[in-house]
């Protein structure tokens, strides 16, 4: 009886051990968030991945290429689709004139024509039967993305964000006020007009060139972090802009608050344009959104679901997270690295690519994962990665010989509930010295002090 007793008794406590160990797994389980889990890679009814930019300029603007030479351009580079964001003038079909606005009438002076696509050029660009620069027929669309701003343009702090979607002209003229009172007034309005935004090349306005840990700065990530959680339509910031000369630390900045903001359940995504002003930054940093079919709604949820790959060409070498030798491919005619499939199964990620030769995964900040790639699957194990419990999210990079291709963020979902955000109330003082930094005399007073030093 004794024996029977004693059995039973370990059996019992195997089995209650047993409990404890599933319970401990429960909690510490976790679900990697696939932003691509709906893209059909390959065989029927196969996704398209569309080439474009959601941020180029005109001479309607401060660029030195008129819309027409532009557009043109963008259509023989093979863009899918293009957003004409000139500063402070929401875009019009191309075949109309945008509001004019008074600060950009220098170029009359310095003979940079006004000018806009004539109907039949506009019927043909949009539907691809215009010619090339050789003659033949693209046979492909462009697709004009609509009401985009670039807003802030009186601003001499570089505060500017993009807004889209937005209707007739609201926005144009909006001049703006300087430093983190103009940020959060003009996302406010793009939110109020039914609009989306994303924070344009934040690096610029934070002078990260001259000081690259100012995007490791608590306060700043804090600042830009709280903006994207208290405007949903705020979706995220620009990690790679042009050549990214005043923005080559912003993909840093970006792993920062996409680490202050998944806990409270906002990815923050991150966008790569052109941010062209002539036809020589065109083949720089641009996109690919993966859709059924191009289209203006589907390039507007794209945006939102994530399911795009930024692309960049120049970029100088980074020590963190790299490139470990400066980028330097545009206007070559190479192809940039890109992503052929992604699948998600337990905590294993596999992907696919072309035009590449190493691929690295970063995780709340750093690099945890880098090998070799070619067109054969790769496969990261996060069972294989100490600590990958506790990371808020993993994002992939493509390197190859036409430059760096990212991912969006895949979240790591512990199934814990989201943080509630609260918007913090300033004090009269605070707002006060806020609104005194976003007037102009402060904002003078700043660049003086910045060329002096």
């Amino acid at each position: 009886m004794k024996s029977l007793k004693k059995t039973l008794s370990i059996l019992l406590s195997i089995v209650f051990i047993m409990q404890l160990g599933v319970c401990a797994f429960a909690a510490t389980d976790y679900t990697i968030v696939n932003p691509y889990k709906d893209v059909i890679w390959s065989g029927e009814g196969a996704w398209g991945a569309y080439k474009g930019t959601l941020h180029s300029h005109t001479t309607y603007s401060d660029a030195d290429d008129t819309l027409p030479v532009m557009v043109k351009e963008y259509y023989n580079q093979d863009y899918d689709f293009l957003a004409i964001s000139d500063h402070g003038i929401t875009g019009v079909d191309w075949n109309k004139a945008p509001e004019i606005q008074p600060l950009y009438l220098y170029q009359y002076i310095i003979d940079n024509p006004y000018e806009h696509l004539t109907d039949e050029e506009y019927e043909q660009i949009t539907s691809g039967t215009y010619p090339l620069y050789d003659g033949t027929i693209r046979n492909k669309k462009i697709v004009p993305v609509l009401g985009a701003n670039e807003f802030n343009h009186f601003s001499l702090t570089k505060n500017h964000v993009n807004g889209f979607w937005l209707e007739g002209t609201t926005g144009s003229g909006y001049a703006g006020m300087e430093n983190e009172y103009g940020f959060e007034q003009v996302i406010k309005f793009i939110d109020e007009n039914g609009g989306l935004s994303h924070i344009n090349h934040p690096g610029d306005w934070l002078n990260s060139n001259a000081n690259p840990d100012v995007v490791n700065d608590p306060e700043k990530i804090k600042f830009f972090g709280d903006l994207i959680l208290k405007y949903d339509s705020c979706l995220g910031i620009e990690t790679l802009n042009e050549r990214n000369g005043t923005t080559g630390y912003d993909r840093i900045l970006w792993d920062n608050l996409l680490m202050y903001c998944l806990p409270y359940g906002k990815n923050v995504m991150g966008y790569s344009n052109t941010d062209a002003h002539h036809t020589g930054t065109v083949d720089t940093s641009y996109m690919y959104f993966m859709m059924e079919e191009n289209t203006v709604e589907n390039i507007k949820e794209t945006m939102q679901t994530g399911a795009f790959f930024s692309i960049t060409k120049k970029l100088r070498p980074n020590e963190k997270i790299g490139p470990a030798a400066e980028i330097d491919v545009a206007n070559e005619g190479i192809d940039p690295p890109m992503f052929t499939s992604i699948s998600v199964d337990g905590h294993k990620v596999t992907v696919t690519a072309k035009n590449s030769s190493t691929i690295q995964w970063i995780a709340n900040g750093n690099v945890i994962y880098k090998t070799a790639i070619g067109t054969e699957p790769v496969t990261i194990d996060l069972d294989t990665i100490a600590d990958a419990k506790d990371f808020k999210y993993i994002r992939a990079e493509l390197f190859g010989e036409g430059g760096l291709c990212h991912t969006q963020a895949f979240e790591i979902d512990n199934g814990t509930a989201p943080l509630k955000f609260v918007a913090e109330e300033l004090t009269l003082a605070e707002k006060v010295l806020n609104f005194l930094k976003g007037t102009k005399i402060w904002a003078i007073i700043g660049e003086i002090s910045m060329a002096i030093a």
